[in-house]
């Protein structure tokens, strides 16, 4: 079985955009779930104006999972800007309407100010009362990127994991995988760093705070796992409890690679079988309460 932590859906070409930029819609998104052999995946909406358009509502997102109840489940979204801007802001209530409605988590999150900005805070407080994991994005950088910014080290990152211990939180991007290993610079960040890994923070944060999970899917997950195999086989195995597939699937015929890399990773053997099925589905089962 694979779970899917991570794709994105529209119901519609409202961008106008053609086919191999515009966002899928259901039918074309179960056309490639069949084809890499994913039996169900987590629908992503996308709010923050940062984004690229069109935006896609918690509220689109839940009518097209329970138009495909067996292959999507959904994930609302909030942007800490929301109800006027301020740091004290009352999530509360849209929080307590989400769960109700049956979405099973909070992302992907990526308004682009500081990680620990106090509307960012807020909302991380709100968002773990509510009892609701959060996939976010990283961004290096305040204006021309979208995602919450950190510098190197993710100092920011920390502090949140920090003050907000109940809040089990899914790091994507690439600023935050390129954190696997030391050698992350400013001018790497947000590419793909290739070569040798030497464990970096997002190794040391991850021992350190049980409450930070690892999204593995995009290419940012993907590499972080790939580009020293016998690294990201250690990885996978000492943090079996706390990954996720995942494709990041946004647009028609899009390339899947880490597909090939975990099948590679079955029929090889390559990690335990009770590591590689608690990653591919298992641990998404017992997050989202699928079980």
């Amino acid at each position: 079985m694979l779970i899917d932590i991570h794709i994105h859906l529209c119901p519609d070409n409202r961008s106008g955009a053609p086919e191999r930029l515009r966002v899928c819609t259901p039918d074309e998104m179960i056309e490639m779930l069949d084809a890499a052999g994913i039996d169900c995946a987590v629908v992503l909406p996308i709010v923050s104006p940062e984004c690229a358009f069109p935006a896609i509502t918690s509220e689109e997102v839940l009518e097209m999972c329970h138009a495909h109840p067996d292959r999507f489940i959904p994930f609302a979204n909030v942007d800490a800007r929301m109800f006027f801007n301020k740091p004290d802001a009352d999530f509360g209530p849209v929080l307590r309407y989400y769960k109700d409605s049956g979405f099973k988590g909070i992302g992907e999150y990526m308004p682009n100010i500081p990680f620990d900005d106090p509307r960012n805070m807020n909302v991380f407080h709100q968002v773990a009362e509510a009892g609701l994991p959060l996939v976010f994005h990283v961004a290096p950088a305040i204006g021309g990127h979208y995602g919450c910014y950190d510098e190197v080290g993710l100092p920011r990152l920390e502090k949140v994991l920090a003050e907000c211990p109940g809040l089990k939180m899914l790091g994507h991007s690439q600023p935050f995988w390129a954190e696997i290993s030391t050698d992350v610079t400013e001018e790497n960040r947000d590419t793909y760093p290739e070569g040798k890994v030497t464990p970096g923070r997002v190794v040391a944060l991850m021992r350190a705070y049980p409450n930070l999970y690892g999204d593995l899917s995009a290419g940012s997950g993907h590499n972080a796992i790939s580009r020293d195999p016998e690294f990201g086989y250690a990885f996978l195995e000492e943090f079996q409890d706390r990954l996720f597939f995942g494709t990041d699937i946004c647009h028609y015929r899009q390339e899947t690679p880490i597909v090939p890399f975990f099948r590679e990773i079955r029929e090889k053997k390559l990690i335990s079988d009770e590591a590689y099925e608690k990653i591919t589905w298992k641990n998404a089962s017992g997050l989202l309460g699928l079980g």
